[in-house]
């Protein structure tokens, strides 16, 4: 998907807005979810649902892309696996804490699988197993996560 096509949905988003809504002056990322087209898929499919409000990240991936963390208040544009916009979601509450540290709610929050806290620990094992090598770092139940909520805005 080009910037261009991703910027029209962004001006079909405010064009539904009053005048002076804050979102007029707000900068959006966009970013899909996940480690691949079909993760980024169902992963998006459930935040436009409505069924999943959190996600997390290794604090590592952000140290080493150089990326500033995410804040209240950000706006994204959420991207399927084709890279074309799912919906539009706005972090209401950003948490560093351990990956031992994650508790059910948040779990429940994340929506994947039976939404308990022994899936998201299986599942998000194996996503950090498979991904943090690429950045020479090893998953540990030590290792901080980049914990954020968020509410869509827009679908």
């Amino acid at each position: 998907m080009t910037k261009d096509a991703i910027r029209a949905y962004w001006e079909r988003f405010l064009s539904g807005l009053p005048e002076d809504s804050p979102y007029r002056v707000k900068h959006y990322e966009t970013d899909g979810f996940g480690d691949s087209p079909e993760m980024a898929d169902e992963l998006g499919g459930l935040v436009r649902s409505g069924i999943k409000t959190a996600t997390c990240s290794a604090l590592w991936e952000w140290e080493v892309e150089g990326e500033t963390l995410p804040e209240p208040g950000n706006v994204w544009i959420i991207l399927d696996g084709a890279g074309k916009p799912m919906c539009i979601a706005e972090t209401t509450e950003v948490t560093i804490r351990r990956y031992r540290e994650v508790d059910a709610d948040f779990a429940h929050a994340e929506g994947e699988g039976d939404r308990s806290l022994e899936y998201w620990r299986r599942a998000h094992r194996n996503f950090f197993t498979r991904l943090l090598p690429k950045i020479g770092k090893e998953f540990s139940e030590d290792m901080l996560l980049v914990c954020e909520r968020f509410r869509v805005i827009h679908r």
